[in-house]
């Protein structure tokens, strides 16, 4: 083994063989070497140029896209405002057609209330008029049948005996079935 010593010796030497065998290798391939890095560099600069167009295309695309969605969302929204408005509109005119139409149901119900109290009205009307006439019906009917009922029992007290009369004549045949009545002169 070496000593430190002598490892700072062979220093020296080794970076020499170093530089050496670096400009070995330039002689060697040197030339296919910077035509590797020039090619390096061309492949590279089109690359660039390649994402630097790519890049620009996208960005013009993502713009493109943007401002259709941009137009699409404008759209939309008009539809949806436009939409609303239609809405509000037919909610409005349905509820003027609601309120149009309670009020002529109110107007008819008053009508047939009137019509029904006026029907009522005259209805009690006819009712009382006709109770009244049949009262005086059965008034009068009553007055004619005890007017007839009077002179039919005074008929009976002149045409027939008279009760006290029969009784008096029924008494005094008992007393002559009896012998028990004397006649005067007798």
């Amino acid at each position: 083994m070496a000593s430190p010593a002598d490892a700072k010796l062979n220093l020296p030497t080794t970076e020499k063989e170093g530089a050496n065998v670096d400009k070995i290798r330039d002689i060697l391939f040197g030339s296919q070497m910077r035509d590797y890095e020039k090619r390096f560099a061309r492949l590279e600069e089109t690359l660039s140029k390649a994402v630097d167009t790519l890049r620009e295309d996208m960005t013009k695309r993502l713009d493109t896209l943007s401002g259709y969605v941009q137009q699409e969302v404008e759209s939309l929204s008009h539809r949806i405002k436009a939409e609303k408005t239609e809405r509000g509109d037919h909610l409005k005119e349905l509820s003027r057609e609601f309120k149009d139409a309670e009020k002529l149901l109110e107007r008819k119900i008053t009508q047939v209330d009137e019509q029904l109290a006026d029907t009522q009205s005259e209805l009690r009307g006819k009712l009382l008029e006709q109770s009244k006439n049949f009262s005086n019906d059965i008034e009068k009917t009553r007055r004619d049948i005890s007017a007839a009922l009077d002179r039919e029992v005074q008929a009976l007290r002149h045409d027939k005996t008279d009760r006290a009369a029969l009784a008096d004549l029924l008494a005094e045949f008992s007393l002559r079935l009896k012998n028990d009545f004397a006649l005067p002169g007798e």
